[in-house]
């Protein structure tokens, strides 16, 4: 029985911001011949599946949105989760998506044909499907990771990951632990607290939280930014200013940075009146090192009559709750682990085996690391959005997203003009500008003495850009063909202007 195969121009991996911006830049550019494969039952991404109460974005909505596609009536400036969903599927609406979208549909193998300069890659459910062009957008934040505390096995209460969140277990009066305190447990425990009869917040590590101050919008403003998107496009320049400033906290030794903790402290006093509880919500380690937080209920939250703070270290998990390393027994109905995500799996389960038969995974054992956080040499024809050192701590990644989906837009509309056409970037590129991002990283919170989803075991910051926005548009916003090994076409010298 021969095996079905159906061919495109381009397949994107992943139906979340990421993703789902590349194909609306790809239906303006004219290019329809894509499909955009998603594992999961619909579009969204890492919002679809972050459904836990009290999800919502940490950066100002006026900057998450695309540029071509803003957001003008969200209702507030900080978007909860429902409306960035509404946001997701008008976008899908607006560029005629929905042909595109497969879910459901795991890419389960992507392998480089030489001879025939193309992509074969393996979907679940669907056979084989080839590509001129891959573009994974897989997202930093999509692998969900539970620590494997002994006795996990054994609880006899119900349990759950906060981007698994289980509806159907009705949290009213029972006693709940929550394992984390990090960025999406300060979102739910609010929340949780409501409802339950007693909430316990294990913490390992305190964090560095900023106050958030909340803006909903009036209806005459929105009728404002709609009937006046210029107003919107100003709030969001405006925005951006602000935020890049805002990296200067992330640079060590700073007069800013010292300005952020500051900022923080008082923050946490003002909120915090007892002394014992403040010194346990006080970090120690430098202001930057970690996801800084925005929240102005989680410290309110704490000190609730139902709420403690547990600082003692996890011995192991027993059928009735979690026993600490002083002894003491905590019981508990359900565990909530905000344990956070395996960052670093960028690819996932998914095996990517380039043009001389190197696994990906494999390549990236020591960590992950790609030109411009897009490219990898001895794979051709691949491009990643959101990939190693694209990440934020201070402005939105939706910008990155738009400037990393222009420049692969740039390469592609004249890759996809001749059928045998390749390009890759060359090694001697990718080490040099790895080299020079390690380098500013030495200046640099993110590299500073705390563990962190940023960096990699042997210390390696994997995941962060080190600069600002506007520092990586310099270098993303043209593209220089002598970075890469061009074949089966000519492509232009340099730039062309307007492309």
């Amino acid at each position: 029985m021969s095996i079905q195969t159906t061919d495109h121009d381009v397949v994107i991996l992943g139906a979340g911001f990421g993703g789902l911006g590349m194909g609306a830049q790809l239906k303006e550019a004219g290019i329809e011949n894509f499909a955009i494969f998603d594992k999961g039952p619909g579009l969204g991404g890492v919002w679809r599946e972050n459904s836990y109460p009290g999800a919502a974005c940490d950066t100002e909505a006026h900057l998450y949105c695309y540029s071509f596609f803003p957001h003008l009536r969200v209702s507030r400036m900080y978007a909860d989760r429902n409306e960035l969903m509404g946001y997701l599927e008008r976008l899908a609406t607006r560029y005629t998506l929905g042909p595109h979208l497969n879910f459901n549909t795991e890419v389960t193998s992507a392998v480089w044909d030489g001879a025939n300069a193309l992509w074969r890659l393996q979907v679940n459910g669907s056979g084989e499907h080839t590509a001129r062009v891959f573009i994974p957008a897989w997202g930093q934040l999509n692998t969900p990771f539970v620590p494997a505390f002994p006795g996990l096995a054994d609880f006899q209460g119900a349990a759950f990951h906060s981007a698994r969140w289980d509806h159907t277990v009705d949290l009213t009066g029972k006693k709940i632990i929550s394992i984390g305190s990090a960025a999406s447990a300060v979102q739910y425990v609010p929340e949780v607290a409501k409802v339950a009869g007693s909430l316990e917040v294990f913490q390992r590590s305190a964090n560095w939280i900023m106050p958030r101050n909340q803006v909903i919008f009036s209806k005459e403003q929105l009728d404002s930014f709609e009937e006046n998107p210029d107003t919107f496009e100003q709030s969001r320049r405006n925005l951006h200013d602000f935020r890049e400033n805002g990296f200067e906290r992330t640079r060590r030794a700073t007069d800013a940075q010292r300005a952020g903790v500051a900022q923080a402290v008082a923050h946490l006093e003002a909120q915090v009146p007892d002394p014992e509880l403040r010194r346990k919500l006080t970090p120690d380690y430098e202001f930057g090192c970690k996801r800084i937080l925005r929240t102005d209920d989680y410290y309110p939250t704490l000190m609730g009559e139902n709420v403690e703070l547990v600082t003692q270290g996890i011995d192991a998990i027993v059928p009735e709750g979690i026993r600490t390393r002083d002894g003491q027994i905590h019981k508990a109905d359900v565990i909530i682990f905000g344990t956070g995500f395996s960052s670093q799996a960028f690819q996932g389960d998914l095996q990517v085996i380039g043009a001389s038969g190197e696994d990906l995974k494999e390549r990236w054992a020591d960590g992950a690391e790609a030109h411009l956080g897009m490219s990898v040499d001895g794979f051709p024809n691949m491009f990643m959005i959101y990939g190693p050192n694209t990440n934020l701590n201070h402005n939105s990644i939706i910008t990155m997203l738009e400037i990393q989906q222009a420049y692969i837009l740039k390469i592609l509309v004249h890759l996809l003009t001749a059928p045998q056409a390749s390009v890759e970037v060359r090694g001697r590129v990718l080490t040099s500008y790895n080299a020079s991002l390690q380098n500013e990283m030495e200046g640099s919170a993110f590299s500073a003495d705390c563990s962190s989803w940023y960096k990699n075991a042997a210390g390696k910051v994997i995941n962060n850009w080190s600069g600002t926005v506007e520092e990586y548009r310099s270098l993303a916003g043209h593209w220089n063909p002598g970075d890469y090994m061009l074949s089966g076409a000519v492509l232009p010298v340099q730039e062309t202007a307007g492309v």
